[in-house]
């Protein structure tokens, strides 16, 4: 046992070490195209049988040797692998094209080996979890998976409502040259936000295109591949999603992801296919961001639990209730049977005075703001990627700007907690077709300070939506999941602009391709709460017990 799997180990609060390790580095496994992907054996010592846990890696392989130590030292043979054209793996890494048929390939060579023993887990997070999900049908009988902040259908992911998840692709793909090329300085980037002010800028690059020299100084093959075939391209992303591997047939899956993750929606899904297939998955949602510290340490705990569960036969250890939520605002968990518990809809009108009220309101007079994409309304925390600013953040500096409209409820005379996704139903105009609206909700507490609890995006464009005689549009959004309550004496605030950047590319007001636009166009908005046009939220209130 090392020390820092020591450190690790009390870190998160994990079961004692059973043993020691034993390595074996730069294995080739062959992928049947003649691909040689690199692979790291651990193996607990002394000799024995052990259960095997598969994890398949885009970053170094090293940047996840130390949890595939933790893994061997408590019972488990770990294969841990670096994907096509990343590592000293063979080959061109191309993101998502290749995880199913290297992962099959995988599989067929760790069955031949004498020291596997047919129980073989699927494991990891993010990436590492798609990788897993891209495969969970070929988990032999007796086989269990556990995965965190991923989802089997990327394009929801990458396209949230037609919008294009800008930060995603530019922060990932500073961190993944990062990592292989400068590691040190990359590591330092990261605890520094380096990453996060550098990504402000590069989003503003036009064309979009150019935006992989700006980002890591040189082209970057898979970026321009997918600035070319991936956006709006449904037929490109229906052969990268593995949603359809999620039935009857699964193995014991579980679960863990955070509120503020930017893949939690998709996350969810999967869950919820589980569930309708008969299947009684482990699901852990916390407060946390797709990076966050304690997100993978829960991670850690929950596939200990799992795993001792379903490959070591120890029932003991799983926990009594399949679901476990945080509800922030009381900071309490709950344990549930099922996500999401029963809830009933609260729907809160806006109205004039930029008031929030349980009363429609009939004002004549629409709220109105300009969107500037030359001057983009920036992004503040939320579901995104990032290593710095991510999450709960302070919105009061960005509720000031001209561009941000807010419409803010009188103070509450009791908590009230809402579990699940809230709606937004909007009626606007836009002075161009081309338009993204964002919405927001957030939490101001009696300083005032606005803290963003859900939001979503949506993209405008002639052919998704189409105005009324009169110019008006109606937009119907499901914002992101969370669970919140809002005490007593705090106030609910709904926010409304034109976008969020770099989180979400700029909408620039044309009809010109994502990859290639230059030009850029100033838009007029307007949001109607007349007597035929009620804007309004709607949210899942839950009753704890």
């Amino acid at each position: 046992m090392s020390i820092a799997t020591q450190v690790i180990s009390l870190m998160y609060n994990l079961q004692p070490a059973q043993n020691g390790v034993r390595h074996v580095r730069n294995v080739d496994v062959p992928s049947e195209d003649g691909i040689i992907l690199k692979t790291d054996l651990y193996f607990p010592r002394p000799k024995g049988t052990y259960p095997t846990i598969l994890m398949r890696n885009p970053y170094k392989r090293r940047s996840f040797s130390m949890v595939a130590d933790l893994y061997a030292e408590r019972g488990y043979n770990v294969v841990l692998q670096a994907v096509r054209g990343t590592d000293g793996s063979s080959g061109v890494f191309n993101p998502l094209s290749h995880e199913r048929v290297d992962g099959l390939a995988t599989i067929d060579w760790i069955k031949k080996q004498d020291w596997f023993d047919g129980r073989l887990g699927l494991n990891g997070p993010s990436y590492l979890g798609y990788c897993a999900l891209a495969i969970i049908d070929a988990v032999p009988e007796g086989g269990a998976v556990a995965i965190k902040a991923t989802s089997a259908d990327f394009e929801r992911i990458v396209f949230p409502s037609g919008a294009f998840h800008l930060q995603l692709w530019l922060s990932w793909l500073q961190t993944v040259y990062g990592l292989h090329n400068r590691l040190l300085g990359m590591t330092m980037r990261m605890i520094s936000g380096d990453i996060e002010r550098k990504t402000v800028e590069i989003g503003k690059t036009l064309p979009l295109l150019d935006a992989d020299v700006a980002a890591v100084g040189q082209k970057v093959p898979f970026w321009r591949d997918w600035m070319e075939h991936a956006i709006g391209n449904h037929d490109f992303w229906a052969e990268r999603n593995h949603t359809h591997r999620l039935n009857e047939n699964t193995p014991p899956t579980s679960f863990v992801t955070g509120w503020y993750d930017l893949m939690a929606g998709g996350h969810l899904d999967d869950y919820r296919r589980l569930v309708d297939a008969g299947h009684v998955p482990h699901l852990t949602i916390g407060n946390w961001h797709h990076t966050d510290n304690e997100l993978q340490g829960e991670s850690l705990r929950q596939t200990f639990e799992w795993f001792d569960t379903y490959l070591l036969g120890k029932p003991e250890r799983l926990r009594k209730k399949p679901v476990r939520i945080f509800v922030s605002g009381t900071e309490r968990w709950h344990d549930l049977d099922a996500y999401p518990p029963p809830t009933t809809g609260h729907v809160f009108f806006l109205g004039g005075g930029s008031v929030l009220s349980r009363m429609a309101d009939d004002e004549p007079e629409p709220a109105r703001f300009t969107y500037n994409p030359a001057d983009p309304t920036p992004s503040v925390g939320g579901p995104m990627f990032a290593f710095a600013g991510a999450g709960a953040q302070n919105n009061n500096e960005l509720e000031k700007r001209a561009d941000v409209v807010t419409f803010t409820s009188a103070p509450l005379a009791q908590d009230l907690t809402y579990v699940g996704s809230p709606k937004a139903h909007l009626f606007v105009r836009s002075s161009l077709p081309h338009a993204d609206f964002f919405v927001r909700i957030c939490d101001v507490d009696e300083q005032d300070n606005s803290i963003n609890i859900s939001d979503a995006i949506v993209r405008m464009t002639p052919e998704t939506h189409k105005p009324d005689n009169d110019g008006i549009y109606a937009l119907d959004l499901k914002l992101s999941a969370n669970g919140h309550t809002f005490l007593a004496g705090h106030k609910i605030r709904l926010q409304v602009s034109g976008g969020a950047h770099p989180r979400f590319a700029r909408n620039l007001g044309t009809n010109e391709p994502v990859a290639t636009a230059t030009r850029m166009l100033t838009s007029d908005r307007e949001i109607l709460m007349d007597e035929t046009h009620h804007s309004s939220i709607e949210l899942p209130v839950w009753q704890p017990n």
